[in-house]
């Protein structure tokens, strides 16, 4: 039995999800065709035989009333023929006492013991003169039996003329289940085929802009495989846009470090021969080296930053908005001594906690920070305002329904209509900003930190000039 069952998995790995399919449903609905005129087949030979019996009950009844006192005899004998009455025949419990004429039924020791009253009536098969026969043997009187028989060839013949019938009508429902079972098994899986080519012409491309083509209808009376086949869209268009996201990383990256890159090398050539260089200029060339090393690092850690996506889960804690704001204002004035910061916290915002890590809330206040001092002209102040206010429908709690709000505003030129919808974007560098220093990771990095922490970071123009950046803790 086992031996059968590792039959059965190893044919199961080796046939395709389609092929198993169409033999399952082919056999399911094959058994129920089968199971339907089996039952059929017992029920039309119940009922056949039913209406013999009850036939031969109505005989048998006619003759107890009209020979209730008669001795034991043949009552009647022509049953042979097919519209002839029933044979019957009154037969004593004692043989001694039988007729002189031979019975025309065949007599046994049973039909003796219902004529004692030792075995209840009963009903019997027997064959007469080549004819099969139906017979009843039911007790008359005290010690006397009586049988009564009918031809049963007719009954029989219609059993069977059933039995050929429904066989043919199952043999037909089995062959209509298989051809159903392989329209299910191709209708059913025909998206699941589809994912499965658009997977493997993916694999082998490497191109994730291939689409399953969907059948058409609104999304909310879609079947589950052709929700499977949207989902698995999503996911291709999801992984489409993670692709050309690194292609567009490595390449600006690549053209962002060729410049620094080709001035490292230009200095660290010049000062391999700095024996023939003076001092001044093998302090300049150092000094040189040394600010291209640095820039070069801060914008390799960037990139690391940014390859990052999310917050790693066991630094996090409970950070005070306020504080965090307050200290990375203080490192702006030392780092921007040309520029005046300004900070003003409501009273309510004054003690409002966030979960975050308190190191990346500090690098995207920093660089917005730096963002807005480096476009501010000398002397306009850079303002910082942290406020709060309740959310619709949130219940009390500690800053639970809360929106916490913090805006870093400059009074430089502004970011045109043309910039705004781009500024978030890596390496990316309006016309005002070509000029100044800064890789253009900094905006980028920011928005990823914000999103990180469950907040979200607009720019926007500021009332009066200057650019407004907005960002919101829910």
């Amino acid at each position: 039995m086992s031996g059968v069952r590792r039959l059965g998995r190893r044919w199961r790995r080796q046939r395709p999800l389609r092929t198993r399919l169409a033999v399952a449903a082919s056999a399911a609905v094959a058994l129920v065709a089968v199971g339907v005129c089996t039952a059929a087949f017992f029920v039309i030979r119940y009922e056949m035989f039913h209406q013999l019996d009850l036939n031969l009950t109505q005989s048998a009844t006619r003759v107890i009333q009209e020979n209730r006192d008669g001795g034991p005899q043949v009552v009647a004998g022509e049953c042979r023929y097919l519209s002839a009455p029933a044979c019957a025949q009154i037969v004593p419990a004692l043989p001694s006492e039988d007729p002189a004429h031979p019975y025309l039924l065949p007599v046994s020791a049973p039909v003796r013991e219902v004529a004692t009253g030792d075995r209840a009536p009963y009903l019997s098969n027997i064959t007469l003169s080549d004819k099969p026969m139906r017979m009843l043997t039911t007790r008359l009187g005290d010690d006397k039996a009586l049988q009564v028989a009918l031809r049963s060839d007719s009954v029989e013949k219609g059993v069977r003329q059933a039995a050929g019938l429904l066989a043919v009508i199952g043999a037909t429902g089995v062959l209509l289940a298989a051809g159903l079972g392989y329209w299910v098994s191709r209708t059913g899986l025909a998206p699941v085929a589809r994912l499965t080519a658009t997977a493997e012409r993916i694999a082998s491309t490497r191109d994730p802009r291939h689409r399953i083509e969907l059948p058409p209808g609104p999304p909310g009376r879609q079947d589950e495989v052709t929700r499977l086949a949207a989902s698995f869209n999503t996911m291709l268009g999801e992984l489409e846009q993670s692709v050309t996201a690194q292609r567009r990383l490595v390449a600006d990256a690549s053209h962002e470090l060729r410049t620094p890159l080709t001035a490292l090398r230009t200095n660290a050539e010049l000062l391999a021969r700095a024996d023939r260089l003076t001092d001044a200029q093998r302090d300049r060339a150092a000094g040189a080296l040394a600010r291209q090393l640095r820039e070069v690092t801060g914008l390799v850690n960037d990139l690391i930053e940014l390859a990052r996506d999310e917050e790693p889960t066991p630094l996090l804690e409970e950070v005070r908005i306020a504080a965090l704001a307050a200290h990375a204002v203080g490192a702006a004035r030392a780092h921007w001594p040309s520029t005046p910061f300004t900070l003003h916290v409501a009273p309510d915002a004054a003690e409002t906690v966030r979960p975050g890590v308190p190191a990346r809330l500090t690098r995207l206040l920093t660089n917005l920070l730096d963002n807005a001092a480096k476009f501010s002209p000398e002397g306009f102040p850079v303002e910082v305002e942290l406020t709060a206010s309740r959310r619709t429908g949130s219940g009390s709690g500690s800053g639970s329904g809360e929106r916490l709000e913090l805006t870093v505003r400059d009074h430089g030129p502004g970011i045109t209509t043309e910039d705004l919808p781009y500024v978030f974007d890596r390496f990316y560098r309006a016309e005002t900003a070509r000029a100044l220093p800064g890789s253009g990771l900094g905006l980028a990095m920011a928005r990823q930190i914000a999103r990180a922490h469950g907040a979200e970071l607009t720019a926007e123009q500021a009332q009066g000039g200057g650019a407004l950046f907005r960002l919101t803790f829910e």
